[in-house]
Parts: C-alpha cells; structure tokens; sequence
C-alpha cells in the first residue's frame, strides 16, 4: 500500500498534462469552432474576468461568505451528527428510538429545507448553515452508526477482560478507533454533499452573497466568463478541502491504512 501511495505521488504529472489538453481541446472548440461565448466562453476569456473579479473585489468578498456559511453547516453537522451516530449504535434502545425519526427525515431533500431556512433565520449566513446542516448531517450519521455497529465484539470482549469496563472508556479506545475509517467516510460524503448544498442555497436566494449567489448574479447579466469562474473556484475548493481533509486524516489517524507505523 505504501508503494502504491509513493509511485503514485510521482505520477503527478500525468494529471497535470491532462488538465493541459483539456485546457486546449476547450479553447479550439470555443475560439474556433463555436465561436459565441454565450454558449461556451474561451479559457482565456475566463482568465480575464477571474482578474477582473479580483480587481474589484467581489470575489474575495463572496468567497468569505460561503466559507462562513460552509463553516456553520458542515461545523454543526460534525457537533451533532457524531454524537448521535455514536449513541445509535452504541445502544440499542436509542437505535429504536431515534431510527424512525432519522429515516424519515433523511429523505427530505434539503433545498426542501429552504423556505423555514428563510422564515427562521432570514437572509443570513445562518440561513445558509441550516441547509448545509440538513444535507450533511445525515451522511455522518448513518456513517458513524455503521461504523459503530461493525466494531469486532471480540475487540470490546479483550478490552473487558484487560479491565476497560466503562462504556465511556470502551468507546473512547476501543469503538471509536475501529469505527474512525467508516467516521470519515461520513465526513467525506457530507463535505460534498454540503459543498453542494451551500452552492443551491445560495442560487435560491437564502444570502445574498456568497459563490452561488455570486453565479446567478453573473448569469443574469449574460456573463458566462464569470459562471464559469465561479464554477472552477467551486471545484477547486471543494477538491482542496477533500485533499487537506485525506492528508490530515492519514497523516495522524490512518497510518496503519497506508501501512505507516511511525
């Protein structure tokens, strides 16, 4: 597995060659065969309107406010998601308990969410936040409660016998560590998923700045260049909080998945 990751590391340029063609297959086709950047704006006009963005500012401006509002949903799914996921499938009795209530919930689309989001928070970064939260919660729950309930018994059996009785303590170093890979898988998918939201929140109106917002704005004046700049910023964000996130997990959590063990 570590030579995979290595040998994989040194083949980076092989995806950065294949961001340089695409670069040039979509500057012919938009320069030279459809020729209307209504339709499908060159690279090099989309170049442009990224420096005129941050010549005036905008884009800084719009980038704040979406990373506030990320920070709010995806910060309050983490606080309440894991939780939950933990006592769910901890305990058996709270499983029963909550499961209806999450299974009908977790359905609901959360642009479903919009209008109360509007009603109860206003045209807020909160606003904002609470679509993120009720698209991303649920991926973390779901996650942690399998990852819960697939811990080896005979891991908690030895743990028992060695003296670690305490639910507390079971949980903290035996269920948590066994279930961590399945955790974040969770976090991973409600990184996307509230990445996505916090981009349809704000095209529907739920703030009045951010990325999204920022995007129809262009739209609407017929500014394809600057669609497409928001779109490009969006993924590579969302590419970079992925990244980050992978490397901070199986640098300090996950070493014995890449078969590191100092």
């Amino acid at each position: 597995m570590g030579t995979q990751i290595r040998n994989k590391g040194k083949d980076w340029w092989l995806g950065a060659l294949a961001i340089i063609l695409a670069l040039v297959v979509w500057e012919f086709v938009a320069a030279v065969i459809i020729h209307y950047p209504f339709i499908l704006p060159a690279p090099t006009d989309v170049l442009a309107a990224f420096i005129d963005f941050l010549d005036d500012g905008t884009l800084l401006l719009d980038l704040e406010a979406s990373l506030t509002h990320f920070a709010i949903g995806l910060g309050a799914a983490l606080i309440i998601g894991i939780p939950f996921g933990i006592m769910m499938g901890w305990n058996r009795r709270l499983d029963a308990f909550f499961d209806p209530l999450i299974e009908l919930l977790r359905p609901i689309p959360p642009l479903a969410w919009i209008p109360f989001a509007i009603i109860w928070f206003g045209l807020t970064a909160w606003s904002a936040g609470f679509v993120i939260f009720m698209g991303a919660v649920f991926p973390i729950i779901l996650n942690t409660y399998h990852g819960f309930r697939n811990v080896p018994r005979i891991f908690v059996e030895a743990a028992k016998m060695l003296g670690c009785t305490k639910s507390r303590d079971l949980i903290r170093y035996i269920a948590f560590p066994a279930a961590l890979p399945s955790v974040v898988a969770g976090i991973r998918i409600a990184s996307g998923v509230g990445w996505m939201c916090l981009v349809a929140a704000e095209l529907f109106g739920v703030s009045n700045y951010g990325l999204g917002s920022r995007l129809w704005f262009s739209y609407n004046l017929h500014q394809m260049d600057g669609v497409v700049v928001y779109m490009i910023i969006l993924g590579l964000i969302g590419l970079a909080f992925d990244m980050v996130f992978r490397y901070f997990i199986n640098r300090y959590f996950l070493k014995w998945q890449t078969g590191e063990v100092a």
